[in-house]
């Protein structure tokens, strides 16, 4: 950041008083612009004993697979962005939305918030972020070709749920990248 969005002066990276990390602060109206993580909210919508996932159609990780996610929009509860990212990228309708995994990834100043949710009809389609969506059984998913870390978690956590009969919430940091698998 180099100027303020408030005045279009120059800002300086400094420690305001009374706080402990560096911001933007502006040098003429002495605005503090802070900068927080952004959040990504998705679903793992479930139809029977498939799960829906998509084929990306946008960079990061084209022609990857994912879960429908994206950032959430100011205005929008959790699960609504969760909602509207799925109907969004798989034109795809999800009920019951309860949160399943939270994961902290303070390395790319982000947050994933996936919520288990229902699909009450089989319909889905590719949104203008896909390029392919399809119900998956757990055999036909393509661990290999899954786009980011926090959608292979997703996905193992949820069939090893499944197998138990109980799906509990996770939460975890995923302190420097890891493997999607």
């Amino acid at each position: 950041m180099k100027f303020c969005s408030d005045c279009g002066a120059a800002v300086s990276l400094t420690i305001p008083q009374g706080d402990n990390r560096p911001r933007y602060v502006c040098s003429s109206c002495n605005v503090i612009h802070y900068q927080n993580p952004r959040i990504v909210a998705g679903c793992l919508p479930v139809y029977g004993d498939k799960v829906l996932l998509c084929k990306r159609a946008i960079e990061p990780r084209y022609g990857y697979w994912t879960l429908p996610a994206g950032f959430m929009e100011n205005g929008e509860s959790c699960e609504e962005g969760a909602a509207r990212e799925t109907e969004e990228e798989a034109c795809a309708e999800v009920t019951n939305l309860r949160l399943y995994t939270m994961f902290s990834l303070p390395h790319i100043d982000q947050v994933h918030l996936f919520y288990l949710a229902d699909m009450p009809n089989e319909h889905y389609a590719p949104g203008s972020e896909s390029l392919l969506t399809q119900l998956l059984l757990e055999e036909e998913i393509p661990w290999d070709e899954l786009a980011f870390p926090t959608i292979g978690r997703t996905l193992r956590y949820f069939f090893a749920d499944r197998k138990e009969g109980h799906f509990a919430m996770r939460s975890e940091a995923l302190l420097r990248p890891v493997r999607a698998n």
